[in-house]
């Protein structure tokens, strides 16, 4: 009889070391039963938080190949736009350089005289409307 009481005993510890762990602070339950019932609550519990948590975790991962790819994507678009801007740059170095060569005329190469009244192109009155200055 007193082996049988230390065999249940003995059996029982587990459990009680159980029950201990899965509600710390609070005393343990008498019940196998219980402990068990709880145990799997547990278990149960946790499985699903992992189940959420993979799924969330495949999200965030497809989220970073979006960043990655977009990131890729301006990183070309800049890229392409500091190659314009020098392509740009080099064609106004160029007019720029181009301007200097030309030479400045500052008259056209017509006589101006050919648009003017014929009253104003007449010099035969010229001493009379406009005498010399001494």
């Amino acid at each position: 009889m007193r082996r049988d009481r230390l065999n249940e005993r003995h059996a029982f510890l587990p459990f009680l070391e159980l029950s201990s762990i899965l509600e710390p602070g609070k005393p343990p339950k008498p019940d196998k039963a219980f402990v068990l019932g709880d145990a799997l609550r547990t278990v149960i519990q946790l499985r699903t938080e992992k189940e959420e948590l993979k799924e969330l975790n495949g999200q965030l991962q497809e989220k970073i190949k979006e960043l990655k790819a977009e990131k890729n994507e301006l990183k070309d678009e800049k890229q392409r736009l500091k190659e314009d801007k020098e392509k740009l740059e080099q064609q106004v170095k160029a007019m720029a350089a181009g301007h200097k060569l030309i030479p400045y005329i500052g008259f056209p190469g017509v006589a101006m005289w050919q648009f003017m009244s014929p009253a104003v192109v007449d010099t035969s009155q010229d001493h009379v409307l406009r005498p010399p200055v001494a």
